[in-house]
C-alpha cells in the first residue's frame, strides 16, 4: 500500500482536533508526530525498542490472554500477570468446595503444584497490510454483496497466512470502517497453569458496587505461567513440558507514583465506535442500552438471590454473573454520559459540516438521505433485537433449548443415521455442561419475567403467533405474574433437559417430533423462529446499509479534512494498540476532587466483616493494621499504596493491560474506567477519562507478604 494512504489515515480526524491522551495507536504505525508526542510527555524508550518484528522488543511481552483480555509476561520463566477477573473462570473451575480457590485464594509452592488450565495465550508475531489486496477485490461492490465477498476474501487471506503445524493464526482486522485492513499474526500457546490468585474479597474486592468508580481499592491481579515443550515450541498440557522463555518481559518497578508522571498501556482493547453516526447514538440512548439494562437487571436479581444462599451456588454462578452485571452497569452509565454531554447533538453538527462539504460530490451527496432512511425502517424492530439476545436467550435453559435447532434440522431432513448421531452426540455433550452451570431456581424466575417483558415492550405485531394467546388461554392474564409464573414452573417441570431418563431415551432414539413437543424447545424455537424468519433478515439488511454508508462517510471525511493534518487512530478491533497520558487526579463535579492514588487506610475504611463485597481476609487487615508493607511501602506517603488513576485512553479487552512507566517498567494493571467517562466507547472525555490501575507494589504484598509466596517475588526482576 502506498505511503501515503497510510499518512493519511494517521493524520486526520473525524470531528476535529484529537483531545490530549485520546487515542489507541496501532504500534506498526507509531507515527513520528505520536512518538514525539510521547517523548514530549516523558518517554524514555526508542521506537525500536516499543516495537519491532525482527528483534525482541516491548511488544513480545504483551500477549492476548484467554479469549478476551491482556496480560503481560513479568519473568524469564514465563510468568504471566493479569486481571482477576480475567481468570476468573479458570480459577473458579479449579475451584471445588473443599478446595476453594476463588474464595480462599492459592498459590503454587512450587512449578510442579501450578494447575492446568484450558486457558490459551496468542503472541504477537507480525502485522502486514493487506489492503490492497481486499480493496482490489471489492471493486465496484456495495451493500450485502460488499460485506459477503469482504468475508470470503478476509477468510482467504486468514487462512492463507495460518499455519496450524506452528499454531500460527492469522486475523485480518477491518479498520477505519473498511478503508484499511490489517493482518495480524499470531503464535497460540495451549499449556497455561494457574500460579496464584488472592482471595476473592481482595481480586474482587467492592463487587458491584464500587464496579466502574473511583476511589478503588480492588486487588484485581491473578497470576499464571506459560509452558512449551522441550525445544520452546507451543504444546497441549504435558507435565514435562518446559516454562516459556520469552523474548522479552517487563521488569516491575517499586518506585513511587507522582501527580503527572508519565503512563503507557499496552494490549487488546475490544472495540470502541467513536466514529459512530448520530442515528447510532440515537438508537443507542433510546432503545438498545435501556432494554439491555432492563433485562440484565432482572436476570442479576434472580440469579444474586440463589447466590446469597449456598456458597455452592455462588460458584456456579459466580463467573456469569460478574460477566453479565459487568456490562450492565456500563450500559446504564454509558446512557448518562451520551445525554449528558449531548454527543448525538456534537455529532449532528459535524454531521452538518460533512453535508456541506459534500453537497457538490456525487459520491456522498444523499449519504445522510439515505442512511436515515436506513435507520428509519430498522428502529421499529430494534428493541426486539436486544429482547431476543439479552431477554428470550437471558434465560440459560432456553438459551441451550435454542441450540438443539440444529439436530431439530437434521432430524426433520431425514438425514442419514450417522449425521443424526453425530448431532445428537454434540447435544449430549452440550447438555451436560449445560447441566454443570445450569442453577434452575434463578432460570426459571427469568424465564417468567423475560416472557411477561418481552409480551409487555414489544410491538404486538411482532410477537410469534399465537404464543401469548395460547398462554392466556391455559394460565390466566397476561397482565398478572402468576400467569408467567406458573408457565415458567411448567417448562421446566415438564421439559426432558433436566430429565436423564427421558434425555437418554432421546439420545438412544432422536425423534423430531418428541424434541418439538419438549416446551423449553417448543419456547426456544416459537421466539427464534419468529425473528429470524421475518426481522432476522431485517437486521441484515440493516447492518449492511449502515456498514456501507459507515464506510462512505469516513473516506469522504477523510478526502474532506486532509489539508488540516489532523490526529486520527483507528477504533479498537482486539487488536494490538498502545495508549499514553499520565497518572493524574481530577475534578469529577463541583467541590469534589479525587486523589491520584488509594491507599490501605481507605481500604480499612471500606471493610466490613464478613459483607458479601466489602470483607477482608483477617491475615490481610492484621497485617495492615501493623503497617507490614516491607519494600512495598510507598515512601512518600508511608503506606501501601492500593490502586491509581491515569488519563490513558482504554476499552474493554485492555483488562489485564500492563500500565508502564517512562522506562517501559511495570507500575500497575489496567483493570476498569470511571463512571464519569463510560461513554468512552462511543466518545472519548477528554477531561474526565480515567483508567483505574491496580499499583504493582500492592500485587507483589499481596503475593508475598499475604500469600507467602516469596518465591514469586524472587522471580521478578524489580526496579527500586
Amino acid at each position: 500500500m502506498k505511503k501515503y494512504f497510510i499518512s493519511l489515515l494517521l493524520t486526520v480526524s473525524l470531528v476535529g482536533k484529537t483531545m490530549a491522551d485520546e487515542g489507541m495507536w496501532l504500534p506498526l504505525l507509531l507515527g513520528q508526530q505520536v512518538y514525539n508526542d510521547m517523548v514530549k510527555k516523558g518517554l524514555k524508550l526508542t521506537k525500536e525498542q516499543l516495537y519491532q518484528i525482527n528483534k525482541p522488543s516491548l511488544k513480545d511481552a504483551i500477549i492476548i490472554f484467554g479469549g478476551g483480555c491482556t496480560g503481560e509476561i513479568v519473568s524469564s520463566k514465563g510468568l504471566i500477570f493479569t486481571n482477576h477477573h480475567c481468570g476468573y473462570d479458570a480459577i473458579a473451575t479449579a475451584s471445588s468446595v473443599e478446595k476453594n480457590y476463588l474464595r480462599d485464594g492459592f498459590y503454587a509452592a512450587s512449578m510442579n503444584e501450578e494447575i492446568p488450565t484450558s486457558l490459551s495465550v496468542q503472541f504477537l508475531v507480525r502485522i502486514d497490510d493487506v489492503t490492497k489486496e481486499v480493496l482490489d477485490s471489492l471493486k465496484g461492490l456495495s451493500g450485502a454483496e460488499r460485506v459477503q465477498k469482504q468475508a470470503a476474501v478476509l477468510a482467504a487471506i486468514n487462512k492463507r497466512m495460518s499455519n496450524a503445524d506452528e499454531s500460527i493464526e492469522t486475523r485480518v482486522s477491518s479498520l477505519f470502517k473498511g478503508n484499511q485492513f490489517l493482518a495480524f499474526v499470531y503464535q497460540r500457546y495451549s499449556d497455561v497453569r494457574l500460579v496464584g490468585t488472592p482471595p476473592e474479597s481482595v481480586g474482587k474486592f467492592g463487587g458491584d458496587t464500587d464496579n466502574w468508580e473511583w476511589p478503588r481499592h480492588t486487588g484485581d491481579f491473578s497470576v499464571f505461567r506459560v509452558y512449551t515443550d522441550a525445544s520452546g515450541k507451543p504444546a497441549k498440557y504435558n507435565k514435562e513440558n518446559i516454562a516459556y522463555k520469552p523474548k522479552w518481559y517487563l521488569p516491575v518497578s517499586l518506585k513511587p507514583l507522582k501527580d503527572g508522571d508519565f503512563a503507557m498501556i499496552w494490549g487488546y482493547p475490544g472495540s470502541t465506535n467513536r466514529y459512530e453516526s448520530s442515528y447510532g447514538i440515537k438508537l443507542a440512548t433510546d432503545i438498545n442500552n435501556p432494554t439491555l439494562v432492563k433485562l440484565r437487571d432482572a436476570r442479576l436479581k434472580y440469579m444474586f438471590e440463589e447466590m446469597k444462599k449456598d456458597p455452592a451456588v455462588k460458584l456456579q454462578l459466580a463467573s456469569s454473573y460478574a460477566s453479565i452485571a459487568n456490562y450492565w452497569k456500563f450500559f446504564d452509565g454509558e446512557t448518562k454520559q451520551l445525554l449528558k454531554y449531548d454527543v448525538y447533538g456534537q455529532k449532528q453538527k459535524a454531521e452538518t459540516v460533512f453535508t456541506s462539504w459534500a453537497a457538490t460530490r456525487s459520491e456522498y451527496q444523499t449519504l445522510f438521505r439515505d442512511w436515515s432512511k436506513a435507520y428509519d425502517a430498522w428502529r421499529p424492530y430494534a428493541k426486539h433485537r436486544v429482547y431476543m439476545s439479552e431477554g428470550i436467550m437471558g434465560s440459560p435453559l432456553i438459551a441451550f433449548a435454542s441450540s438443539l435447532l440444529p439436530l431439530e434440522s437434521v432430524l426433520a431432513r431425514n438425514s442419514s443415521a450417522a449425521d443424526i448421531q453425530k448431532a445428537a452426540a454434540a447435544a449430549d455433550q452440550a447438555r451436560k455442561a449445560f447441566l454443570e452451570s445450569s442453577n434452575k431456581a434463578s432460570d426459571e424466575k427469568i424465564l417468567a419475567t423475560v416472557t411477561r417483558l418481552f409480551y409487555e415492550d414489544v410491538d404486538k405485531q411482532q410477537h410469534p403467533v399465537t404464543f401469548y394467546g395460547s398462554l392466556k388461554n391455559q394460565y390466566g392474564a397476561l397482565d398478572n405474574d402468576d400467569t408467567y409464573r406458573r408457565y415458567a414452573a411448567d417448562v421446566f417441570t415438564k421439559t426432558m433437559i433436566f430429565d436423564n431418563a427421558r434425555w437418554s431415551a432421546f439420545i438412544a432414539k432422536p425423534d423430531a417430533v418428541l424434541l418439538q413437543n419438549d416446551p423449553a424447545f417448543a419456547h426456544a424455537s416459537t421466539f427464534v423462529t419468529n425473528y429470524n424468519s421475518k426481522y432476522g433478515p431485517l437486521s441484515q439488511q440493516f447492518n449492511a446499509k449502515n456498514a456501507e454508508f459507515g464506510r462512505l462517510y469516513l473516506k469522504g471525511v477523510m478526502e474532506m479534512d486532509t489539508v488540516k493534518a489532523k490526529m486520527m487512530y483507528p477504533d479498537a478491533t482486539f487488536t494490538m494498540r498502545v495508549s499514553y497520558g499520565n497518572v493524574k487526579s481530577y475534578q469529577p463535579r463541583d467541590a469534589v476532587k479525587y486523589d491520584y492514588v488509594t491507599t490501605s487506610r481507605g481500604l480499612l475504611e471500606k471493610y466490613k466483616a464478613g459483607d458479601y463485597e466489602f470483607d477482608l481476609p483477617t491475615q490481610q487487615v492484621e497485617l495492615i493494621k501493623k503497617k507490614d508493607f516491607g519494600q512495598y511501602m510507598d515512601p512518600t506517603r508511608k503506606d501501601l499504596v492500593i490502586g491509581f488513576i491515569t488519563t490513558n485512553d482504554i476499552t474493554g479487552g485492555n483488562s489485564g493491560s500492563p500500565v508502564l512507566n517512562n522506562k517501559g517498567e511495570l507500575i500497575g494493571l489496567a483493570f476498569d474506567g470511571n463512571y464519569e467517562a463510560l461513554s468512552h466507547k462511543l466518545a472519548f472525555d477528554k477531561d474526565l477519562n480515567r483508567t483505574i490501575c491496580v499499583d504493582i507494589r500492592y500485587v507483589l504484598w499481596c503475593i508475598d507478604k499475604l500469600g507467602g509466596a516469596k518465591h514469586l517475588i524472587n522471580e521478578l526482576t524489580l526496579a527500586k
